[in-house]
């Protein structure tokens, strides 16, 4: 499932104010039919890696894992990717950026400054690593809690974390000053109201909390499963919620998808343990969400540096030809990234290297024999 999500993300990154897509009047972020359909598709994708990445981790635990093999873990998949991204885009697409947005983005701390130009500096998706960063910190203690919540108790605190995450944009407005600085593609809305209700991460922490409780709530059957067609149909439905003029918009990036996102994540976790047919089970959906994660790193830099080698283009056709062509090269770059780096290094560093087992000596009794495995010295 996650490559859906980065493709949702690529397609709003594809509507960012150019040349081509808004024609004359450049000021009008939203001003062509393709804009306002992928508004909100940003911040669908998002939501649902948070949320996914909560249920993945706690449906993937492993009994007796330690914080440390989990962060160790975590931080060879996620740390090489984004530190070859980052060099890439100071290479190609953002060369003159200064020293403090190029120092926060590198070391992944972007999305703790009440900056919108710094939390989107270098390679503006990278901000998300950064609040993935602090999830992952706050992993083992999430779930060590949410292991302790009864099984009856736990759709309470399901209903909790989606109210606090629906309370969140008001929260920003009402409380965060809204300062000068406003969004590059939603002139109305404060940076700083974007950065407290979509950027910080304690805030975002809700999403990937609620993502732990269903995986809680999944595992120890007390969760209703409408199936992923119903579930598709529910989300896809409160995507054209989000798109409508009314729905404010930082409630529409954090709030209004947040449930069906749950819900399509648990029923495809649901076919795969019932062993039902589903699309996200083919082997090209396999591949291609295994390179998802590089492609997320590297699409924005594959637009931003074809938008600068083509310029301005005056076609709709050949927008969307070069739009295709970029898609291949990201998703292409994407390839190489996760089998020379990611893969690798995840392969090798994952697990610390085990010391020489001593040699084996007859047992000296059938007792001693039976001792479990995790008892022997390694």
């Amino acid at each position: 499932m996650r490559f859906p999500a980065a493709l949702l993300v690529f397609l709003f990154h594809v509507s960012l104010p150019a040349a081509w897509l808004l024609g004359d009047d450049a000021k009008d972020a939203n001003g062509t039919v393709f804009a306002r359909l992928v508004e909100q598709a940003g911040g669908l994708g998002v939501t649902f890696f948070f949320v996914l990445s909560g249920f993945v981790l706690t449906w993937s635990a492993r009994e007796g894992d330690t914080a440390r093999s989990f962060w160790r873990r975590r931080y060879v998949k996620i740390v090489p990717n984004y530190l070859v991204a980052w060099a890439l885009a100071m290479l190609l697409i953002a060369a003159g950026t200064a020293a403090w947005p190029a120092f926060t983005t590198l070391f992944m701390l972007q999305s703790w400054i009440p900056d919108y130009d710094v939390n989107f500096s270098v390679n503006p998706p990278g901000w998300s690593l950064s609040t993935e960063a602090f999830f992952h910190l706050c992993f083992p203690v999430l779930f060590h809690w949410a292991r302790r919540i009864p099984a009856r108790r736990l759709k309470h605190w399901i209903a909790v974390t989606v109210l606090a995450i629906a309370a969140t944009p008001f929260t920003a407005t009402a409380l965060v000053p809204a300062g000068e600085v406003r969004m590059s593609n939603e002139p109305d809305v404060s940076g700083l109201h974007l950065w407290f209700a979509y950027v910080f991460p304690p805030a975002r922490l809700l999403d990937f909390l609620l993502g732990i409780l269903v995986a809680r709530a999944v595992l120890l059957g007390r969760w209703r499963d409408i199936g992923l067609l119903w579930s598709g149909l529910l989300l896809a439905a409160s995507y054209a919620v989000a798109e409508l003029p009314g729905v404010p918009y930082l409630f529409a990036q954090r709030a209004v998808c947040v449930i069906p996102c749950a819900l399509f994540i648990a029923a495809g976790a649901l076919a795969d343990v019932q062993g039902r047919s589903s699309l996200f089970r083919h082997r090209v959906m396999v591949w291609l969400g295994e390179v998802s994660f590089a492609f997320y790193l590297l699409h924005f830099i594959v637009l931003a540096g074809g938008r600068d080698l083509v310029g301005r283009l005056d076609s709709v056709p050949a927008a969307i030809a070069v739009t295709v062509a970029e898609f291949a090269l990201a998703v292409l770059a994407s390839w190489a990234l996760y089998v020379w780096v990611e893969k690798p290094i995840v392969r090798r560093w994952s697990r610390p290297a085990r010391l020489p087992s001593p040699p084996a000596s007859p047992p000296s009794s059938p007792a001693s024999a039976a001792l479990p495995a995790r008892g022997r010295a390694t």
